[in-house]
């Protein structure tokens, strides 16, 4: 028995990395699991459905159930025929995890357009699209059915967000838009009895042999993985599953051994002026307080321009 039996999950971009790993543990758990790729080939030439189907593949090794859905989660079509997949092939959708993704990091100066629309369009809009067409299925059952459904997003964040890095002008926003969006989409499924929360990874990746950080995702000759990403996929779990009910639009960092919970940002500190304010004001109550600090830059180092 595990805690998902029953359940059927949709997952973004499952073939490879923390999405496969997500795959495969919520299968464990006993969930049937949509296994969504893009099926396009790595040059972008040709199909390649190689993946996704190995994955499927494994979890029926499992014991398990699994198909693919081949298409790109940031178009509408596509996205609707995920959900309807799901639907289709299992009788229901319960879970969505949203997880696709991939970089094309470069400092503001040297960013193309098109490298900025496209990293925006599959994290941020892929992320829309899936929770609209998931939403939309939920709010259908829940008035049909009368009463609360069985409904979970996951969404995945990254703390670039938080530390605006230099290098990702288009990556940091991007995930600064999905947990604004899920957070959203949190309140609108309370209405219809679901939860949606947002995981910031830390895993060893595709994506993170890239940037100043590279190194410290590498895998170690001995002891524990910390950037293992079959140590990250047991809370995404665990927020697809009904012990999670009261757990909603909260942010989590998970990695190793370890989960943090984020606090909500608070305001800090307050000036009041006794007329509207005017420059001179404005530098006599804030330049005292600033003229001490330095600048923040979280200690992400600044690339070469």
């Amino acid at each position: 028995m595990g805690t998902l039996d029953g359940k059927v999950a949709v997952i973004t971009g499952a073939a490879n990395g923390l999405g496969k790993s997500h795959a495969l543990e919520l299968a464990r758990q006993g969930a049937r699991v949509v296994v969504n790729d893009i099926g396009t080939s790595v040059d972008g030439a040709g199909r390649d459905e190689t993946a996704a189907r190995a994955v499927c593949e494994e979890i029926a090794k499992m014991g398990g159930e699994a198909v693919p859905h081949f298409g790109d989660c940031a178009d509408f079509g596509d996205a609707q025929a995920m959900v309807k997949t799901a639907v289709d092939s299992f009788g229901s959708l319960d879970i969505l995890i949203c997880n696709a993704g991939f970089t094309r990091d470069a400092v503001i100066f040297n960013m193309s357009e098109e490298d900025f629309d496209s990293v925006v369009r599959v994290h941020l809009k892929g992320h829309f699209a899936a929770q609209k067409f998931a939403a939309m299925y939920w709010r259908e059952k829940s008035k049909s059915e009368g009463g609360p459904v069985y409904s979970r997003v996951v969404a995945t964040a990254s703390e670039s967000f938080l530390f605006g890095t230099p290098g990702q002008p288009n990556y940091a926003p991007a995930k600064a838009g999905i947990v604004s969006l899920t957070l959203g989409t949190a309140k609108v499924l309370l209405k219809y009895g679901g939860t949606a929360n947002i995981v910031m990874p830390r895993a060893r990746t595709r994506m993170s042999h890239r940037g100043p950080f590279a190194a410290m995702f590498d895998e170690p000759e001995e002891g524990f993985d910390n950037m293992n990403p079959a140590n990250t996929s047991p809370l995404f779990a665990y927020l697809a599953s009904p012990q999670a009910q009261n757990i909603t639009a909260q942010l989590f960092i998970v990695w190793g051994k370890q989960v943090v919970v984020m606090n909500r940002p608070s305001h800090g500190a307050t000036f009041d002026n006794d007329t509207a304010w005017n420059a001179e004001d404005l530098h006599k109550h804030l330049g005292p307080h600033f003229e001490k600090q330095e600048p923040i830059v979280d200690g992400y180092p600044l690339p070469e321009v």
